[in-house]
């Protein structure tokens, strides 16, 4: 069993179970996924904070059930009878090694159920939640694939229903002729035991100037969000608009340059390599992020590794893993993206309930 908590939801905000079901869904696409895909079909229960359907202020408590779990009660959880097959041939990459020294155990099972990715399901339960109070402000998100491997999509254009667009195709990339490279690769890396990494784009639309703040580093907006989205398993890079590729440029040929609106007060640009965030703060363009993933530590094919109960050389032990989870990370992106974001305007706006979280967004020039 899952459980995820969410605090400071404003009391009033209308919850669309289906919706939020469905994110669950769409974190469980694209091809390279493992067998366990077709095991799990999760569901959110809500325990707390929510009444008939709608926030209360209080908590949110968010229960998803473990279908598999059923098949290993003896050996896993607070009632197991006996030690299942240990986990001592550790993961280059993994958290087993560093977990299994950090609290002094001598088999990473436990390490290993708790850092599995499987965890992101909380994120994108509770992410939903906070998509739904962000597009009550007018705010949304949405993310696609960029790059799998050494595949790389072109820039994209066509900023339209992406989430719709890309669910539709096999590994989420809105380029048509890199999409089948993709999928060529990861082909390749599953009959050769292997995994493969990439990158994905969150875009957030709608965001007022002025989220975040300058004068606290923990509220800046650029380092919540890239803590929030680098705290995703296999997440190993964060760039927000073309942060990464910025550093190799003069500053007259990065920064967005400002012009006058036909209203006054209304500034415009024509580039957005900032990635809608300057000092800290929303900037009123679309925020742009990439999260770079690392290939899946768990190979068919184990590395070299030592186990953990001799001390001797070994191989990596083999688990059920994905071989690219870079299409489904995207989507758990976009949600640790929302979260971050809901918090940094609860934090700016406060108000105990939904009409007046949406009148004072409205009042800082919000369109709802």
């Amino acid at each position: 069993m899952l459980v995820g908590i969410l605090n400071n939801v404003p009391s009033g905000l209308k919850l669309d179970f289906d919706f939020i079901n469905n994110e669950l869904a769409r974190r469980q696409l694209g091809l390279g996924r493992s067998a366990r895909m077709e095991t799990e079909h999760d569901a959110a229960e809500f325990v707390t904070g929510v009444q008939a359907g709608k926030t209360t202020g209080s908590p949110i408590t968010a229960l998803i059930p473990n279908a598999d779990f059923k098949n290993h009660m003896r050996t896993l959880g607070a009632y197991a009878t006996e030690r299942g097959k240990k986990l001592t041939a550790v993961r280059p990459g993994h958290a087993d090694l560093p977990g299994a020294i950090k609290f002094g155990l001598d088999d990473a099972t436990d390490v290993w159920e708790r850092a599995s990715a499987r965890n992101t399901a909380t994120v994108v339960a509770l992410g939903a939640v906070a998509k739904l109070y962000l597009s009550r402000l007018g705010v949304d998100i949405s993310s696609h694939t960029t790059r799998i491997g050494i595949v790389k999509a072109c820039a994209l254009k066509d900023f339209t229903d992406i989430n719709k667009r890309a669910d539709k195709d096999r590994v989420r990339c809105l380029d048509p002729l890199a999409s089948e490279k993709m999928v060529g690769e990861i082909r390749i890396a599953a009959l050769s035991g292997d995994t493969l990494g990439g990158v994905a784009e969150i875009i957030v639309d709608g965001l007022i100037p002025g989220i975040g703040s300058y004068v606290s580093h923990n509220k800046r907006l650029d380092g919540m969000l890239s803590g929030a989205i680098a705290a995703v398993p296999s997440v190993k890079a964060v760039d927000i608009g073309d942060g990464i590729d910025g550093a190799a440029v003069y500053g007259s040929a990065f920064h967005d340059e400002i012009y006058p609106g036909e209203k006054h007060g209304e500034y415009l640009r024509k580039t957005n390599r900032a990635g809608g965030i300057d000092g800290g703060m929303s900037n009123g363009q679309r925020i742009v992020i990439r999260a770079y993933f690392k290939p899946i530590p768990t190979l068919k094919n184990g590395l070299n590794t030592v186990d953990i109960s001799t001390g001797k050389s070994a191989v990596a032990a083999s688990e059920r893993s994905d071989v690219c989870a870079v299409p489904a990370g995207g989507v758990v992106c976009e949600s640790a993206a929302a979260l971050a974001i809901a918090s940094a305007v609860s934090d700016m706006l406060g108000g105990d309930t939904m009409e007046e979280v949406v009148a004072r967004y409205k009042a800082k020039g919000g369109k709802r």
